[in-house]
């Protein structure tokens, strides 16, 4: 395959097969929710119609492409290992469109909490130009690659960096994002602060976990924007998280506020656990402190909009590694 025949593929991918009208796509989903409590359908729906928009459509890939000369417009024999995270439908895509667009055979690792639908879009690919079952390979456990990209827990990127060291890679480790409010907010702003909160039940490193708040802040308009979401408390897994973190919060005697199954609290840990939103004040003294070892997005009036955050373009690269100048480098 040429370049162009990949990206052909890509397009046709989104098109025809990562769509609503898609029965095989239809049955994927629900195979999915079935295995993974936390894959709801609207949260799949949400990913696959990002993934269409933002990393599959024919101008936005070229554009893309255009930006790396070095891109060999042939097939490469280099192998490039996936390890791919599991934590939101479908993250793993992107490290898969990267590798197979650069030209490189991937072997992949599949999470086990996201192999539905990953299996779906290998084998969509696979039907859309048979020559990709020579450049997708799926192993449980990778071996004998050129170079790797593996996503994970702080404890596996450890491990990651023991045994795939010596190899070009990409190790990425935990990260989460934080929002910067200054009072002035809209309505409208804020129930986009709260897609970029609570979308995948907030466990994607997009998602933000911690708002940094001038002292004084007015909590109640944030407060009512988090209530669209506080029908996720009806989801089980959801609801344990929700009744343990708030068990701690009273047994601590900390003050927390409550949006309907969303608490926030005060912390100064950026990473918060599921159900839970954590704030800090600020003021002239106390400025935001901003760790690029943790934070991944800082969304706010001086950072990127609010609501983009799951709605990454095809350079917005996690970690700011710029993944195909990585893979384009492979020799």
């Amino acid at each position: 395959m040429n370049i162009q025949a990949r990206i052909n593929a890509f397009f046709t991918l989104g098109d025809k097969y990562l769509n609503t009208n898609n029965l095989s796509f239809s049955s994927a989903k629900e195979e999915a929710n079935a295995q993974n409590a936390w894959f709801l359908p609207e949260f799949i729906d949400q990913s696959a119609k990002q993934i269409i928009e933002q990393f599959l459509q024919r101008s936005d890939l070229n554009n893309w492409v255009n930006l790396y000369p070095s891109i060999s417009n042939t097939s490469t024999n280099i192998k490039v290992g996936i390890v791919m995270a599991g934590n939101i439908p479908m993250v793993g895509f992107h490290d898969l469109l990267s590798v197979l667009i650069a030209g490189h055979i991937a072997f992949v690792k599949l999470s086990s909490k996201d192999k539905v639908l990953m299996q779906f879009v290998i084998d969509s690919l696979n039907e859309i130009n048979p020559s990709f079952k020579d450049r997708i390979v799926i192993q449980e456990q990778l071996k004998n690659c050129d170079a790797y990209i593996a996503t994970g827990s702080n404890s596996a990127g450890q491990y990651f960096e023991q045994y795939f060291g010596k190899y070009p890679n990409i190790i990425r480790k935990n990260k989460t994002s934080i929002a910067i409010l200054d009072g002035s907010e809209t309505m409208d702003e804020l129930n986009l602060l709260a897609d970029d909160m609570m979308l995948y039940f907030g466990m994607g490193c997009r998602n933000v976990t911690q708002v940094w708040v001038p002292t004084g802040y007015d909590f109640l308009p944030l407060v009512t924007a988090l209530k669209k979401y506080d029908y996720l408390v009806d989801q089980h897994k959801y609801k344990h998280n929700y009744d343990y973190q708030l068990a701690l919060l009273m047994m601590n005697r900390q003050y927390y506020m409550d949006a309907g199954g969303i608490l926030l609290s005060e912390n100064a840990s950026p990473f918060a656990a599921i159900s839970q939103i954590h704030y800090q004040f600020y003021d002239s003294i106390k400025h935001p402190e901003i760790d690029p070892q943790n934070i991944q997005c800082v969304v706010g009036k001086t950072g990127l909009p609010y609501g983009s955050l799951q709605k990454p373009s095809l350079s917005q690269y996690a970690d700011g590694v710029d993944t195909l100048e990585f893979l384009s480098s492979l020799s």
